[in-house]
């Protein structure tokens, strides 16, 4: 295992989260980056929070950034239809109350199992997963 990835908390229902070394917008825009300079693609941002501001509601950053690899994720949605429910990829970027910041991301090998997609084909997507961990995790 990474080192980075023995602070990660991963879970029964195949999510990973991470704590991140940057505030929410931070890691936000360093996750795009990140994957656009990989050569992936930003398919969207979803930010929760600003949704519930703009209907007068408060709640701690909740951004959603949906990346990927159609060259990738393609062929596997082609051998294996239902995984286009859970691609393109998500990583969440999160506050908790206390103000901390964590990134939360399926898990390539649960993505894989859900789907019955063959382990070589889900590990093409934890190329993403480790790079967004090593990403955010890294120190400033």
């Amino acid at each position: 295992m990474l080192p980075f990835l023995a602070q990660a908390a991963p879970n029964a229902n195949g999510l990973l989260t991470v704590p991140s070394q940057y505030n929410a917008t931070e890691t936000v825009e360093l996750i795009e980056k990140t994957v656009t300079d990989k050569g992936m693609t930003v398919f969207g941002v979803v930010d929760h929070q600003k949704a519930a501001q703009d209907n007068g509601l408060t709640m701690p950053a909740a951004t959603v950034v949906l990346f990927g690899s159609p060259k990738v994720g393609t062929p596997i949605m082609i051998e294996h239809p239902t995984i286009a429910i859970d691609l393109p990829l998500k990583a969440l970027v999160w506050e908790d109350k206390a103000g901390k910041v964590f990134v939360s991301l399926n898990q390539a090998e649960f993505l894989g199992n859900r789907h019955e997609v063959p382990q070589e084909l889900s590990q093409k997507l934890a190329g993403a997963e480790k790079l967004l961990s090593n990403t955010v995790s890294a120190a400033k």
